[in-house]
C-alpha cells in the first residue's frame, strides 16, 4: 500500500498543495498534521504512519523536511523503515524523485539530508549573527516585555508579593489572582532590588 504523509509547521499554514501532489502520486491513504518538525515526539500522525506500515507498503513524502529535521533522524527513521522492509519515496529532492529502496536512492537521501542540516544550521548561524549586530548597533532589543512597571496587575502582583507575611499567598497564589507569570513577577522583584 502506498502511504502519503503531509506536515507543515502550523496552524496558518496550509496543506492542500502537499495532498494535491501525493493523491498524484497515487497515495491511498494520507497522513496530516499541522505541528513542528523539531519534536518527532509530538508529531502523532508520523508516529502512526510508522505504526501502520508493513512489509511492501511505501511512504510518500513532498520534500526532506516534511519527513525529517536532521540527517540523523532521516538516517533513523530510513533504518526504521528498511527494517519494517518499507520504501520512502521523497518527490522532489534536487529535482529527483529518490526511492530508498535502491541503492543509489539510500545514497542520494542521505547527501541530502546531510545538504538540508547544513541550510538549516546556516540560515541559524545567519540570524544569530543579525541578532549580534543588531544588539551592536541598538536596533535589536529583543522581545519587547510584556509587562513594564507601569502596568496595573504587574504592580498589584508587586504590592501582594510584599505582603505576603500578611495576606499569606503565595507566588503560585498571586500568580492566579493578577495573571502575572511567576517568572514575569520574579523577575520584576529583582529588577525592582537592583534598582534600589
Amino acid at each position: 500500500m502506498k502511504y502519503g504523509y503531509a506536515r507543515v509547521s502550523s496552524l496558518e499554514q496550509d496543506l492542500t498543495a502537499q495532498i494535491n501532489a501525493l493523491k498524484e502520486n497515487w497515495c491511498e491513504k494520507i497522513f496530516k498534521e499541522k505541528v513542528s518538525g523539531r519534536d518527532i515526539n509530538k508529531r502523532t500522525q508520523f508516529q502512526l504512519l510508522i505504526e501502520t506500515v508493513n512489509k511492501g507498503d511505501s511512504i510518500v513524502v513532498t520534500k526532506l523536511d516534511r519527513f525529517a529535521r536532521s540527517a540523523k533522524d532521516a538516517l533513523n527513521t530510513i533504518e526504521l523503515l528498511n527494517q519494517k522492509s518499507v520504501s520512502l519515496i521523497v518527490l522532489n529532492l534536487g529535482g529527483q524523485t529518490v526511492d530508498t529502496t535502491s541503492t543509489y536512492g539510500k545514497f542520494m537521501l542521505t547527501v541530502f539530508s546531510a545538504i538540508s542540516e547544513l541550510e538549516a544550521d546556516m540560515i541559524r548561524e545567519r540570524q544569530r549573527d543579525g541578532i549580534i549586530l543588531g544588539k551592536l548597533r541598538g536596533v535589536y532589543r529583543g522581545r519587547p516585555k510584556r509587562y513594564t512597571n507601569a502596568n496595573k496587575r504587574l504592580q498589584h502582583a508587586l504590592e501582594l508579593f510584599r505582603d505576603r507575611d500578611t495576606n499569606k499567598m503565595t507566588v503560585n497564589d498571586i500568580a492566579d489572582v493578577t495573571q502575572v507569570s511567576r517568572a514575569t513577577i520574579y523577575r520584576a522583584v529583582r529588577e525592582n532590588a537592583n534598582e534600589k
